[in-house]
């Protein structure tokens, strides 16, 4: 089961996490006087204008392969195995199958591995769904109910029970007759009861918390099965389960052979770094409650170099070029087109903020650009904002009270009354920064069309299609299977 457990690894630490950010108001992509332009598919997915030949969409097969490696165990085990013995590999293919359903809608339902040359049709996302939450219900009872090293990056009662939920809060969206028809201000979602109680399974569960970690080192390069936040996560390692480079595009572009550093390192990083993903100025605005210790998962205005061990800011500039990095948190471009282009001299490469919270180390990215960070898929602290919405959707109170576990914790201040939908949907942007979860958000809370750096309206290369909510389904896979049709709108 291990390569099924680990099968997105590679997709999540780049291509899938591509396509999640960018297409969000979290980050946008520059061009440096072309340099990363790269045929556009970064640019692509910020101007919500994704082409199938994309790179940063070029997965589909990917998670694909992984419902047929899980299908594969499934006939090895046959009709005589035990519900225990098969419900691990069925909550990775329900869990897979999530990951097509909610990035390009109607998806195949693949229960078996097709023989050869035969072609399985999409089924209508509405479908998909309802199975998924059949597959889950069927298989919780027999999943394990234990929280140890060893469950750790496995799939569990837990994980099976937040992805529920998950799909109960963005029912509605699944199940539209279409993607643009689902209208946040309008529609009804009849599973909120249902989502409560998922998240109240695992809230009565006991086994998870906010953490006994501050928050920066939740995700930091030696985080783990300590992490008492994490329900589901994938453990990478930059030597033995390579595949995560978040740090990559994210690092000031000229980070090479620098020292001293933003990371407080005293060796070089020998491998280049893009910086080219930086945060919006929009979503910058969230970080600024006083107190809030997220606040240092990004690096505006003046940088200085951070403490490896508290990973929060010391009193050291960071300094190229004889002056202190100074990132900007507008960003202007050289012109104005699809390319995204900032130039390329000092002062371009330090326009947009940029994140740090995948806090790197040279042991780890001078092999490959690889990091040991490991990345939560789903957290306790979802299920409690997650339960929070649901309870201000159906107009219930309690919120509040799963409202300010979140900003206490993050040493943010609380609130004294029940937190409206607008509360919820910008804490969970500042909780679940750079997490791939921003994207999901901004459509189930009707904000995908907003504009934001660079998709706005007054340029005529930003799409504003509401069909662009899911991306186009990648070139290959249409080239594969005759008979499968483009997204609309695409």
């Amino acid at each position: 089961m291990a390569d099924v457990y680990f099968h997105m690894s590679g997709t999540l630490g780049r291509r899938y996490m591509e396509a999640q950010c960018l297409s969000s108001d979290e980050f946008t992509c520059l061009a440096f006087d072309g340099g990363y332009y790269d045929d556009g598919t970064y640019a692509h997915q910020a101007l919500h204008d994704s082409k199938a030949t994309d790179a940063s969409l070029d997965w589909y097969s990917e998670v694909t392969s992984g419902i047929t490696k899980a299908n594969t165990i499934l006939e090895e085990l046959g009709s005589g195995a035990s519900a225990q013995m098969t419900a691990p590999a069925r909550a990775m293919r329900a869990y897979f199958t999530w990951v097509l359903m909610d990035s390009f809608g109607d998806t195949p339902i693949l229960e078996k591995v097709p023989a050869e040359g035969e072609v399985v049709a999409r089924s209508p996302r509405k479908e998909v769904a309802e199975w998924i939450e059949k597959e889950l219900v069927e298989i919780i009872p027999s999943l394990t109910e234990d929280v140890t090293a060893n469950t750790y990056g496995k799939p569990t009662k837990w994980m099976a029970e937040a992805l529920l939920a998950k799909l109960y809060i963005n029912w509605p969206v699944y199940t539209a007759e279409s993607v643009d028809l689902y209208d946040a201000a309008t529609a009804s979602n009849p599973k909120l009861d249902d989502c409560i109680a998922a998240c109240d399974e695992i809230i009565n569960s006991g086994k998870f918390n906010l953490g006994s970690v501050d928050y920066l080192h939740k995700f930091s390069y030696d985080n783990g099965s300590q992490i008492e936040d994490f329900i589901y996560a994938i453990p990478y390692d930059a030597i033995n389960l390579q595949g995560m480079q978040y740090g990559r595009p994210r690092s000031f572009k000229q980070l090479k052979n620098l020292l001293p550093n933003v990371y407080g390192s005293t060796d070089k990083f020998t491998q280049s770094t893009g910086g080219n993903m930086v945060v919006t100025p929009e979503f910058a605005k969230l970080f600024s409650l006083d107190g809030d210790i997220r606040n240092l998962c990004i690096l505006r205005g003046d940088i200085f170099n951070r403490d490896p061990k508290t990973l929060k800011p010391t009193s050291e500039p960071f300094m190229y070029n004889g002056k202190q990095v100074h990132f900007t948190e507008d960003i202007a471009l050289i012109k104005e087109d699809n390319t995204i282009d900032v130039g390329n001299d000092d002062a371009a490469i330090q326009k947009g903020c940029h994140s740090i919270k995948w806090f790197m180390t040279p042991a780890d990215y001078n092999n490959g650009r690889n990091q040991s960070n490991d990345v939560p898929i789903f957290r306790y602290a979802d299920i409690l904002l997650m339960k929070a919405e649901a309870l201000t959707r159906l107009g219930q109170g309690g919120a509040k009270e799963y409202f300010n576990y979140i900003r206490t914790y993050a040493g943010a201040p609380t609130i004294n009354g029940e937190p409206t939908l607008q509360d919820i949907y910008e804490e969970r942007g500042r909780e679940f920064f750079d997490e791939n979860w921003r994207r999901n958000d901004m459509i189930r809370f009707g904000h995908f069309e907003d504009e934001f750096f660079p998709h706005y309206k007054k340029y005529d290369f930003a799409s504003f299609d509401k069909r662009h909510r899911i991306f186009p389904v990648e070139q290959e896979m249409l080239d594969l299977n005759p008979g499968w049709t483009q997204n609309a709108g695409y």
